[in-house]
């Protein structure tokens, strides 16, 4: 969706789960296999506060991101696009694989307890909430363009 809305505005785009995997030189899924989630936060922390710093264009963020509360309080200056997808939606996006390291086990039940804790944190940062659920993914650029 980022580099959808990024190639529509003709700005850059960015994404911190890149910029986290090229620092380790290893995906996410061995940052948390190898070091744990406590460093791939203190390394999602890093690359986040550089790209707010450094950036101009489309930033995309990890969906635990809002976790940290430092993330939440350094959002407040910028504009925020929340992404709101619904259990269903998230399933089939996600693909119920392993990929996912916070989703190793019982897949659909950890994504709908990981979307119920983190929903809160994300409607605290957001200037705007664009609703995904069954919509194709030209139709939510053009409305998270309208309100950028």
């Amino acid at each position: 969706m980022g580099r959808k809305v990024a190639e529509y505005l003709d700005v850059t785009f960015r994404d911190t789960d890149t910029d986290v995997e090229r620092v380790a030189g290893k995906p996410i899924a061995e940052i948390f296999v190898e070091d744990g989630e406590a460093a791939f936060r203190e390394l999602e922390q890093t690359a986040i506060t550089a790209a707010l710093d450094e950036h101009d264009g489309v930033l995309a963020l990890g969906g635990g991101a809002v976790g940290n509360p430092g993330t939440r309080s350094q959002l407040t200056n910028h504009m925020v696009i929340f992404l709101d997808v619904g259990l269903a939606d998230a399933v089939s996006r996600v693909g119920l694989n392993r990929d996912r390291p916070l989703l190793l086990e019982s897949p659909r039940a950890q994504l709908k307890k990981l979307l119920d804790a983190r929903r809160p944190l994300y409607e605290e940062v957001a200037s705007v909430t664009v609703v995904t659920s069954g919509r194709g993914i030209d139709d939510v650029a053009e409305e998270v363009i309208r309100h950028v």
